[in-house]
């Protein structure tokens, strides 16, 4: 009895995963893209228009009121896209006067904060400096404490030579270490007499 294995068709499996992957590229790039396009789009419809006078948000009503006496009513949209040049460059002017205010601010403040810098940087230098003074000295001691290490060293090692050599020629003379104890036990004081 023979089992077939059911085999996935190679080419099925690579069209299968080329969708998945196209599938997953066009829902990351697929946001981004729509916002590029609509923005593009924006800044093309607003350059055509941009001859024109911008749109004017009033409230006019389109159908005359009856309670408003007919003095006060507008009755046509032509008195609220007037296009006044005195109050759009004044307009202009007191925008540009307003961007350059709050560039001047921005300076000021930008260069505040470069100050508050540089005082920061300089503090800390003056810190560092301290503290590579107090290192540098705490080295020389350090240096010094080492060097005065090893002269001790040298010196107890040449007098535990002397006193080794001398203590091999007590004993070739016969001294024991007992000895001595013993004769200054005997002796007697002669200084308190």
């Amino acid at each position: 009895m023979a089992i077939q294995a059911s085999s996935c068709n190679p080419s099925l499996i690579k069209f299968g995963l080329a969708l998945i992957a196209l599938s997953i590229a066009g829902y990351i790039l697929g946001p981004p893209l729509y916002w590029h396009f609509k923005e593009g789009l924006a800044v093309v419809t607003r350059s055509s228009s941009s001859s024109s006078c911008p749109p004017c948000f009033c409230d006019c009503p389109s159908q005359p009121l009856i309670t408003i006496p007919q003095e006060l009513r507008n009755t046509t949209f032509g008195d609220c896209i007037k296009h006044d040049p005195e109050v759009s460059q004044d307009t202009e002017k007191n925008f540009a006067d307003l961007l350059l205010e709050e560039l001047k601010l921005k300076e000021t403040e930008a260069l505040e904060n470069q100050r508050r810098a540089d005082m920061a940087l300089l503090e800390a230098k003056k810190m560092t400096s301290q503290y590579q003074k107090e290192a540098d000295k705490c080295n020389s001691g350090m240096e010094t404490c080492e060097e005065a290490r090893e002269k001790a060293e040298a010196v107890l090692a040449a007098q535990k030579r002397l006193t080794a050599m001398w203590e091999q020629r007590a004993r070739r003379r016969g001294w024991k270490e007992g000895m001595a104890k013993s004769r200054t036990q005997k002796q007697p004081n002669i200084h308190t007499a």
